[in-house]
Order: C-alpha cells, then sequence, then structure tokens
C-alpha cells in the first residue's frame, strides 16, 4: 500500500459538526437536469488575483462565467455554480447559497459554490485586496477600484445562475468515466540536492532531484445528453491542474475557456463546460526540464483532446439507473498561530508588497498571518464543509473547500466505493492551501501559505470517504 493510499487510515478522528440528509428519490423518479451560464467578468480597469502585488485588468481575452448545474430527482435537488474567479470565501459562499436556496427551495448544504482559480479573474476578497483598498483610500479618499460592489453583484449572479439552470430543467442521460492527460501536468514541489524542498525551481537546474509528489492524470467526466441524442449538451470535466497558465494583464478563465472552445468545436456552439477544479494545490503546468512552457490556448486544446476522445470512443460508461442523493458535514479546522509581535510585523511589511526589498516567501507570509488574523475574527477554529453528492451507484462528486494537495484527492478516489468519483476544491470556501502532513515537514511555499494546522486535509478525506460510503 502506498504512502498515499495510507492517508486515509492514518487520519485522525474527525469532528464531525452535523450530517445533512436530504429528500429520497427511487427508481422510478426521472432524473433531470438544467444547466445556466451567466457573465461574472468586472469592469476594466479592476484588480487581478493571482499574485503579491497589484495588477489592473486592461481588458478581455475571454469572458468569466459562473455555470451552474442543477439535478433533481423525486424530492431530491443538488445544485453546483462554478465561478471562473480565483476562489469564493465564505463571506461570499454563505449569502450566495442562501440566495440560491430561499430563490429555488435547494437546501442551502445541497448547494456548492466553487472557484476555478483562474490568476486572471477579479481581486475581490482577501488582506491584500483589503490592504490596496484602505492604501488607495488613504492616498486620493476613495477606492476606484472597490470590490464591495463586485462582491454583491457576483453573489446576485450566482443566485442567478442556479435559478436558470433549475428553469431549464428536463430528462437527461449521464455517461460518466474518465480521459487521462499525463502530458500537461506536473507536481510543482521538488527535492533538492541541498535536502531542502522547493516549489517551482529555476528551470534546467541542476539541483533538482525528483518530485516531491504525484499528479492526477484523471480527468473525470460526465456527460449530459438529451433522452434520444447523439450527443451530449454538456459536461462536468474535472482535473487537478493550476488555472494560471496565462498571464498579463487580460481577464481570461485560463485553459478552461480553451477546454470549452474544443468542446464546442467537437459538439456545438451551444455545448456547455462546467468545470470543477480537482486537488491540485501542488500541481501547475510549469515543465521544469524544458526551456518553453506551453500556454493557456495549448493546454486547454490538449485537455479537451482528451475529453473529447474519450467520449467519441465510447469510453464512458451509461448511467442506467440514476440515484440522486447528497450529504454534507463539517470539519474543525484550527488556525495556526502567531504571537502580538509576528502579527504587527507582517502589518508592516504589508506597505511593502511588490517592492524587490520584500522576498516572495516574506510576502506570502506577511499575507498568511494578516489574513488569519482576520478569520480569527470569523471563528477559530473553522468549520470547513464536505459534501458528496451520489449520482447512481457507480458515480459521485466530491466537493472540498480551498486549495487541496493532489495526495488527498487520490485518496479519496482510491477509497471511494463508486467507479467514478470527480472531486472538486475551492467549494464553498477558500482558506488557501491545505498540505498534506509530509509536505507541512519539508515546507516551502505552499506550507508557508497555508492559514490550518496540520492535519487538516487527512481530516478532509476521512469526512470525504465517509459520506461516500454513507451514499454507496
Amino acid at each position: 500500500m502506498s504512502n498515499t493510499w495510507r492517508l486515509v487510515a492514518g487520519c485522525f478522528a474527525v469532528c464531525l459538526v452535523g450530517i445533512s440528509v436530504g429528500g429520497v428519490a427511487t427508481a422510478a423518479d426521472e432524473l433531470r437536469a438544467g444547466v445556466a451560464v451567466v457573465d461574472i467578468t468586472p469592469p476594466v480597469p479592476f484588480r487581478l488575483s493571482g499574485y503579491f502585488y497589484e495588477r489592473l485588468s486592461t481588458g478581455i481575452k475571454d469572458p468569466l462565467h459562473a455555470r451552474a448545474i442543477v439535478l433533481q430527482q423525486g424530492q431530491e435537488t443538488a445544485a453546483i455554480v462554478m465561478c471562473d474567479v480565483v476562489g469564493v470565501p465564505a463571506e461570499v459562499a454563505t449569502p450566495a447559497r442562501k440566495k440560491v436556496s430561499e430563490a429555488t427551495g435547494i437546501p442551502i448544504d445541497h448547494i456548492a459554490v466553487t472557484g476555478t482559480h483562474t490568476h486572471t479573474g477579479p481581486l475581490y476578497f482577501m488582506p491584500l485586496n483589503d490592504f490596496f483598498h484602505e492604501r488607495a483610500v488613504a492616498k486620493v479618499g476613495k477606492d476606484p477600484y472597490d470590490s464591495g460592489p463586485y462582491r454583491g453583484e457576483l453573489i446576485d449572479k450566482i443566485a442567478q445562475a442556479a435559478v436558470e439552470a433549475k428553469a431549464a430543467l428536463a430528462p437527461v442521460d449521464l455517461q460518466s468515466g474518465y480521459a487521462r492527460e499525463d502530458d500537461i501536468s506536473f507536481n510543482r514541489r521538488f527535492h533538492m540536492k541541498d535536502g531542502t524542498t522547493r516549489f517551482n525551481p529555476p528551470l534546467l537546474s541542476p539541483d533538482i532531484i525528483e518530485p516531491a509528489g504525484p499528479i492526477d492524470p484523471q480527468v473525470g467526466i460526465i456527460t449530459l445528453t438529451k433522452p434520444g441524442g447523439k450527443e451530449p449538451s454538456s459536461a462536468i470535466v474535472s482535473f487537478a491542474m493550476h488555472p494560471d497558465t496565462t498571464g498579463g494583464t487580460l481577464y481570461s478563465a485560463d485553459y478552461i475557456a480553451a477546454l470549452d472552445k474544443r468542446m464546442k468545436e467537437a459538439f456545438g456552439a451551444k455545448f456547455t463546460t462546467l468545470f470543477g477544479t480537482g486537488t491540485c494545490g501542488d500541481i501547475n503546468h510549469r515543465d521544469v526540464h524544458s526551456k518553453t512552457q506551453r500556454n493557456a490556448d495549448i493546454l486547454g486544446k490538449m485537455l479537451g483532446d482528451a475529453v473529447v476522445g474519450a467520449i467519441q470512443k465510447g469510453e464512458l460508461s451509461p448511467i442506467k439507473q440514476a440515484s440522486l442523493a447528497m450529504r454534507s458535514t463539517k470539519v474543525t479546522a484550527p488556525l495556526q498561530s502567531y504571537s502580538p509581535a509576528e502579527v504587527a510585523k507582517a502589518k508592516e511589511n504589508m506597505p511593502r508588497l511588490g517592492t524587490p526589498g520584500l522576498p516572495f516567501m516574506t510576502a506570502a507570509e506577511s499575507c498568511k498571518i494578516v489574513d488569519i488574523e482576520h478569520l480569527k475574527k470569523l471563528g477559530d477554529p473553522l468549520h470547513l464543509e464536505v459534501q458528496a453528492i451520489r449520482l447512481s451507484d457507480d458515480t459521485a462528486i466530491v466537493t472540498l473547500p480551498s486549495e487541496i494537495f493532489v495526495e488527498f484527492g487520490l485518496a479519496i478516489k482510491a477509497s471511494s466505493p463508486f467507479k467514478t468519483t470527480l472531486v472538486i476544491e475551492l467549494a464553498n470556501d477558500d482558506v488557501a492551501y491545505i498540505p498534506t502532513r509530509k509536505a507541512f515537514q519539508e515546507g516551502s511555499y505552499e506550507v508557508t501559505n497555508s492559514r490550518v494546522v496540520p492535519g487538516t486535509g487527512e481530516k478532509l478525506v476521512e469526512a470525504a470517504v465517509g459520506l461516500l460510503k454513507e451514499l454507496q
């Protein structure tokens, strides 16, 4: 048994805060699904997310969207809204889910709101956003890029997408399974000759020994086809790779836009790709053994080719008997602690963000410490939600909060009683990275930028596997 699979067996006991049990779907009930897409592109200019300095958008490479799917069978309903933003914090996800529930009647804990994690979307939360806002107000009396209105608009548009998806409910046939793409993703953490573990070392560095962890080459796919139809009209696709392949100052959904373009080429202009980012906290597209790197358009097309190939070659399995059900639970996640002196120093460093005098890791840690102080005001420990959706005896979806290391997604799939299990991160909250215990010992960027204590990820795995077994 590998160390990855031992994660489940070696977990700490999980503190569960309420298990939700929804309505009942029977074999006689017809499965229906509805899909909708709403534009969530902010104005130009606006601050962009993803890095530890201020970037302003200058245009649109491709628009950002909230893509919603609502599933219904009998009295059981579930909804997922996937947004082209770096993440959706609980302070946005919670009121958005409440608004969706009030408008649709779907229970709040049967609703997931996820971020795709594009690094060319809006900066609208976290201490970095607050710092830039306060600096602008202090300097000129107002912030021309105030994110407050956008947060309100995003909540409204998440609800709009879900409402439109529910209004589009219609009978649907499902197929599920995996494609495989081994050539575009890489574990970005490496063991080095000096005994350290380093994320994103220099290209072609002679000091690299080997990757510090695996990748997940499986591409989870669930297609939706009108009864009697020959080709799918939409699909849920999940893959574990950071959507940070574009750069620049144009809004973009990153490689997800190119993936959707490839799917539309294959199945028609009205096809909708519902992308759920897999557990990619330690996974990106950067090939350290090559001088040249592929951009979002190439990567998205390659991923799309894999998905289209799996569908057209008949590699997916029909879901002959749907049995929709959903469960959720919460895991206690204590925050890391810092002394008053460390907090004061972090706050002193904030004005130096983006300057040559502040090292990258110091910038990351300073933002993290300031954010922890903010999170503690909301409650410590955090209660991170895990959800599981059963579509049939063979197919399930798991949602997890924050940026999750790939080992956790692999562990959940390995222990899942379902043949096909899609694991989607950044759902309902975003408190940055959740590394493995091993990674916490090794250190480097993701650990420096993590807010929670070691063992949190292992608890999430145990909770997810428990829900899946409940649904079996």
